[in-house]
């Protein structure tokens, strides 16, 4: 029996000169493997397991079959840990090897780290899935009102299947969804040829895995980023049907009939945080976000409780017009509480700050003085990021604006609370960080593509990925 707790595994240091064999053998470089349209993973997760690196399990088992090797042949576990045998142990003593996938750690855990409230969602949930055999439960809310929060936090405390759709990192496609669901389903069910089959096929194999108590809970947020063919198809092609004890908690923006695409035949309920019967609830959640800013353990602490004494007054009249001003939106809290701590609001009383997320976001545009001709080119920086709407590094950047990427790198300091920073490929790769602020962007007049600099920045970004994608074709491939 293998009972193990690890954060990865690993090539046998005798299988390395193997793999390395595998991938040259499939006319493959480690860029070309990391792009392959069955793995899609980072360049540094597939190094890290060409080198004998740890690496997540579910990543492990998908480079190996590319590769046509046979994972437990070549798999390595440290000395205290048991090895794995190659012939198949019972079903019931098969684990998987982390709550949720390594893709979704980093949102999940930023996104709980100040979480707080919400209880009248988790509660309405629970009533919904002990009433009902099956079903959809959807949280709908603006933007910044908490919903990707919220899933992330179920996740975290429920171990669920789970899938992020994430506009701005492009990680929204039906097939992306599928594959990262597919694969969840077959490491914590241990289903067998399944490698090919679509949602309901595996809904249809889990169902008879169950175990007697037991329910199949699959968490997706944001379905209105969800990027889909129009048709008569649900987003992500979600089953009409479910088998009983099969619940999905789905969470997305309003929007109208047409563009729901949710058609079902079994029990369907929607929670919308913006309904009047939640809001005093949604104030109170605001209010002990406000409140564990000011007494939990935060960088911001000390400096907001110096503003309010600057003003003379009191921390409970702070948040209350705080969570008035908030307009029941977590995002606006997530950039206000932040600004003011910094000094960034110095000059304000508290009648003077922002009014809700959108008056935030012109608030900033205005002092940060983005309508002035010296700062054209944090303009062409921000409407990069826009336009190419993936995660791209500051050299990328900077060769497209024709700046020096020192410049450059000054600009993405002064927009850091904006956006998101992460490593990819051994690369500091940045994009917007929310939806919301995307959107505002988006209607700017200032960003407006139609503009004769855009234009030739439009060009020069064209320019750019035709130079890429004649370099990736004459250098991805060995031959």
């Amino acid at each position: 029996m293998c009972r193990r707790k690890f954060r990865g595994i690993r090539v046998a240091p005798e299988y390395i000169p193997k793999v390395k064999t595998a991938l040259a053998g499939k006319g493959l470089t480690q860029q070309a493997l990391a792009e392959d349209d069955e793995v899609l993973l980072s360049r540094a997760t597939i190094q890290a397991f060409l080198y004998g690196k740890p690496v997540d399990r579910e990543n492990f088992i998908k480079i190996s079959n590319r590769l046509g090797l046979d994972w437990q042949k070549i798999v390595y576990l440290e000395a205290e840990q048991e090895q794995i045998e190659p012939e198949k142990e019972p079903l019931e003593n098969r684990i998987t090897s982390s709550p949720y996938p390594e893709q979704f750690i980093a949102l999940i855990e930023e996104k709980i780290r100040l979480f707080c409230g919400r209880q009248f969602v988790f509660d309405a949930f629970d009533q919904f899935i002990n009433n009902h055999a099956n079903g959809y439960f959807t949280v709908v809310g603006d933007a910044g009102m908490g919903k990707s929060a919220i899933v992330a936090k179920y996740v975290s405390e429920c171990p669920s299947i789970c899938y992020f759709n994430i506009l701005a990192e492009r990680r929204n496609r039906p097939e992306l969804f599928l594959e990262s669901v597919r694969q969840q389903l077959i490491n914590r069910y241990q289903l067998e040829n399944a490698e090919k089959s679509d949602l309901p096929t595996l809904l249809a194999k889990v169902s008879q895995k169950i175990a007697v108590g037991e329910r199949l809970i699959i968490v997706v947020d944001a379905l209105d980023e969800v990027e889909q063919e129009s048709g008569p198809q649900n987003l992500l092609y979600l089953p009409e049907t479910l088998p009983e004890r099969v619940y999905f908690l789905l969470t997305r923006r309003p929007y109208t009939l047409e563009r729901k695409r949710l058609r079902v035949s079994v029990p369907v309920q929607q929670l919308d945080l913006t309904a009047s019967q939640y809001v005093e609830l949604s104030r109170e959640d605001i209010k002990a976000y406000i409140r564990l800013s000011l007494t939990g353990d935060t960088d911001d602490k000390e400096a907001l409780k110096k503003w309010i004494q600057d003003r003379n007054i009191s921390e409970e009249v702070f948040v209350d017009q705080i969570a008035i001003k908030s307009e029941n939106n977590f995002m606006y809290l997530r950039y206000v509480l932040p600004a003011i701590s910094r000094g960034f609001y110095n000059d304000l009383t508290l009648k003077q700050l922002p009014d809700g997320l959108q008056d935030y976001y012109q608030t900033h545009w205005v002092r940060m003085g983005m309508d002035t001709a010296p700062k054209e080119m944090m303009v062409v920086i921000l409407f990069i990021l826009v336009e190419i709407g993936t995660p791209i590094p500051c050299e990328m950047m900077a060769e497209i604006a024709q700046e020096d990427e020192f410049e450059v790198q000054k600009v993405l300091d002064e927009w850091c609370e904006y956006l998101k920073r992460q490593n990819l490929d051994e690369e500091i790769c940045y994009s917007i960080y929310h939806a919301s602020f995307l959107d505002f962007l988006k209607a700017k007049r200032e960003l407006k593509a139609t503009r004769k600099l855009f234009q030739q920045v439009n060009q020069r970004i064209v320019d750019y990925f035709r130079k890429f994608n004649s370099v990736m074709t004459g250098e991805g491939r060995i031959g």
